[in-house]
């Protein structure tokens, strides 16, 4: 019979402050990176590679005005941002961290990122759904890769940064067991290498663990995405806010042989029209008739849903295509591209051409299939204007503990992130976080941490597969707390998720800890604060649309 064992971890460097931050990504980095170069000590834990995060698999880019004196540009992009956030978005988050993109993006040029450069020297900007104008920089179609390759690099360069692979968070350590107001003075961690359960100090505790999409069968999102830092926090005692507002990508490639592969929005930037079969029947018998390629736009079943056609955000289309999908009974729409200069197409898009090719597919030549798939979610821990979350039961600041990235809640995107704002978000409230560290420095915390179930381990046995427990969940989510809504199916769903939850809690309690059953325990719970936002909302807004609440 195999035991779990604790190892005890002294992780403090005589006189200097000790941050831990669990996640690899964008935020996570970044952050780490900027606290380093102030001379403190960094643990980075994430539990596959740094290279295994949301970012890594961020296609489109980071929209920003470059020169803060372009007062047009700025209100441009303020203004589309605030039009997609439905009424939502915090406007003076939005205005600030809009403001301050150009000084991010220098940083990240500063760290070695390397963006598309047109022949003249300028940057090669793109344009997505929801955006007036191209102002988005991009590396072809691989931007996350392109920024993870190059904080990657810098963080693991670094004297004052340890990495940690491989390490799982369990759970958080208050500061005072039941006292959230007393904050965080670390984290347990699974090593996965060893099986040991180690107790990790922390002066400071920065969570950029990223979304929850694996709670849906179709996701965009890596298998790292289980809302971890989430639920880890609300167990601790944060408050989260929004969590209604998931957003689905329109555009994942729909086929039967793999997971969803996302079509960056920047295609439909280019030019790329979505049709469903009529459609694709009627455009290309134009095209017959008048002997030559026309655009397919006024043959878009999305013309029906907005103005702007397949160019409209990401809401709009995605619940036209859901519509579509369920009036003709099919399992996708297209994306077509054949318009198009296929060399152009090729050349800005080589990942998703690559793709392409595995499943028989021609960028700019084949009818694409695509469906929407979950993406990424705009709510989260509630957190103030420099990453700090909120106190669930006093409402007064967490201490010791930041939130960054896509696990926060910021305001900045309301009920619907327009597109290529999450990275831009990320690396400003990752500076911010890292400013606030650097000019107010954590105290030292010098009592002695508890172990992990300090109260004895003799009695956790092997817990038996929970596979058929995590295929219940998600089907329970992608069925009735997905794109369109019913309150008789949130209420189902809220029963169900109840009874999973009570059935996992039991089997945690007398396990031993592996990753399988720490991420279902905290999907679990994610699934729960979904659906029951979901529930409490008495109109739709954004990502949220109950067909109950419609008004005639």
């Amino acid at each position: 019979m195999k035991k779990c064992r604790v190892v005890a971890i002294l992780m403090r460097t005589s006189g200097a402050s000790q941050i831990v931050i669990i996640g690899s990504g964008i935020a996570g980095l970044f952050c780490a990176i900027r606290l380093a170069n102030a001379g403190h000590l960094v643990k980075v834990i994430t539990k596959q590679r740094p290279i295994d995060s949301s970012t890594n698999w961020a296609q489109g880019g980071i929209a920003a005005i470059l020169d803060k004196t372009d007062g047009i540009g700025l209100a441009s992009h303020i203004e589309d941002t605030l039009k997609s956030g439905d009424g939502e978005c915090d406007v003076s988050v939005v205005n600030s961290v809009i403001g301050e993109a150009g000084d991010r993006i220098q940083d990240l040029l500063d760290i070695g990122v390397i963006f598309e450069r047109g022949a003249d020297g300028e940057f090669h900007l793109a344009k997505e759904g929801g955006h007036s104008n191209r102002r988005i920089l991009h590396s072809k179609d691989a931007t996350g890769k392109e920024i993870e390759r190059a904080l990657s690099q810098t963080a693991e360069q670094h004297e004052n940064i340890e990495l940690m692979p491989n390490n799982l968070a369990i759970d958080l350590i208050q500061a005072e067991h039941g006292n959230p107001n007393a904050g965080i003075a670390g984290v347990w961690c699974l090593d996965q290498n060893t099986q040991e359960v180690m107790t990790v100090h922390a002066d400071t505790l920065i969570l950029a663990t990223g979304g929850f999409g694996q709670l849906w069968y179709q996701t965009t999102n890596p298998k790292v995405a289980t809302g971890d830092g989430l639920a880890m926090a609300y167990r601790a005692g944060a408050r989260v806010n929004n969590l209604a507002y998931i957003q689905f990508h329109p555009t994942a490639l729909a086929t039967k042989s793999d997971r969803p592969f996302l079509i960056t929005e920047a295609m439909r930037g280019e030019g790329g029209v979505i049709l469903d079969d009529e459609g694709l029947d009627k455009w290309q018998k134009q095209c017959k008739k008048v002997a030559t390629i026309v655009s397919p736009e006024q043959y878009s079943f999305t013309l029906k849903h907005s103005a702007m056609g397949s160019m409209a955000t990401r809401d709009i289309v995605a619940r036209a295509i859901d519509k579509q999908l369920k009036i003709t009974g099919k399992s996708h729409v297209y994306l077509v591209t054949s318009h198009l200069d296929e060399t152009l197409l090729n050349s800005h898009f080589p990942t998703i051409s690559s793709r392409l090719k595995r499943h028989g597919l021609k960028l700019g030549h084949d009818p694409l299939p695509i469906s929407p798939a979950a993406h990424y979610a705009v709510g989260g821990l509630d957190v103030d204007d420099i990453g700090r979350p909120f106190v669930r039961e006093s409402g007064k600041i967490f201490p010791r503990l930041y939130a960054i990235g896509e696990v926060a809640c910021t305001g900045m995107h309301g009920a619907n992130r327009l597109a290529s704002n999450s990275l831009l978000e990320a690396v400003v409230y990752a500076s911010r976080t890292a400013e606030h560290i650097i000019s107010n420095p954590p105290t030292n915390y010098q009592k002695e941490l508890p172990h992990w179930r300090a109260d004895g381990l003799d009695n956790l046995f092997e817990h038996a597969p929970v596979v058929h427990d995590k295929n219940e969940l998600r089907r329970t989510m992608s069925q009735e707390v997905g794109i369109v809504r019913r309150f008789s199916r949130l209420n189902r769903a809220a029963r169900r998720l109840e009874l999973l939850g009570q059935e996992v809690d039991r089997l945690w309690r007398t396990s031993i800890p592996t990753r399988s059953i720490i991420e279902l325990r905290n999907l679990i719970l994610v699934g729960q604060l979904v659906t029951e936002d979901a529930i409490a909302r008495k109109e739709n807004c954004g990502l949220h649309f109950n067909q109950d609440l419609v008004k005639e």
